[in-house]
């Protein structure tokens, strides 16, 4: 992996510290050419433990403008740029409510809380962070990085037995979001790739309650998911901006 700066949103989550870990491991082998990998990556409440010499721990809680926006001018401070930035947060149920499966349970403050979180967190992500994201090098081949994890549940084609009405409804606008950005800095920002990405059923704390239901072998750990899908993120071209891909890189129907 060659020398880049990334900002990890949602550090201390399954797959965003499994990111984390795996990008800040490039550097730790004394032979690595890898030496200037810079990572940056948020927490919510406490610092966590992980360290290293290159990685930069940033507090930000994404419902809060104000909070994206100084986690942004804190960057600035002390980057010039940002290659790749990636938001792993996701909300999908809370320690009292869990995802409706009735429309009967549909309730106002959790609707909008997934709103806020699940789709409205990566447009003010991206409002903040884009100048930064300007001064990074890039190419067609080889662009700069706006990606977001959504879900399959997301896809409006792909709903089969319905359910889960603010998650669902959540990830589709988020993906509409994000497809809107991808058009807009199509003419804005080139070489860009904006690319919302499902990271396969992970063993993590949001999918805890529901993995009775995954088949063997469908459950993955948060490390092989975070491989795959940085993998598929570094193969990505300007020209695939606007995609909606699983952690194989497999098209998902809108």
């Amino acid at each position: 992996m060659e020398s880049k700066t990334y900002l990890i949103v949602g550090g201390t989550g399954g797959i965003g510290q499994a990111m984390v870990e795996q990008l800040v491991k490039t550097t730790k082998n004394e032979h690595s050419e890898n030496s200037s990998i810079q990572v940056y990556a948020t927490y919510h409440k406490s610092v966590p433990e992980l360290e290293a010499d290159n990685l930069h721990w940033l507090p930000m809680d994404v419902s809060d403008e104000d909070s994206i926006q100084q986690a942004a001018a804190a960057i600035q401070q002390h980057s010039r740029h940002l290659d790749w930035v990636i938001n792993c947060v996701g909300l999908l149920h809370t320690e009292i409510t869990q995802p409706e499966k009735a429309l009967r349970q549909v309730e106002t403050d959790f609707f909008m809380q997934n709103m806020q979180i699940n789709a409205l967190a990566s447009l003010l992500i991206a409002k903040h962070i884009k100048p930064l994201l300007e001064k990074a090098e890039r190419s067609p081949a080889h662009p700069a990085i706006f990606a977001t994890i959504s879900a399959r549940v997301g896809s409006i084609g792909d709903n089969q037995i319905g359910g889960w009405y603010s998650y669902r409804m959540s990830k589709a606008a988020l993906n509409m979001g994000m497809k809107n950005l991808s058009i807009e800095w199509s003419r804005s920002l080139k070489d860009m790739c904006v690319v919302v990405m499902q990271p396969g059923t992970v063993n993590t704390q949001l999918s805890a309650p529901f993995q009775s239901n995954v088949a063997d072998g469908h459950l993955f750990t948060p490390a092989y998911s975070a491989e795959c899908l940085l993998e598929v993120l570094a193969t990505m071209s300007a020209a695939q901006s606007g995609s909606f891909v699983d952690w194989a890189g497999e098209s998902i129907p809108w």
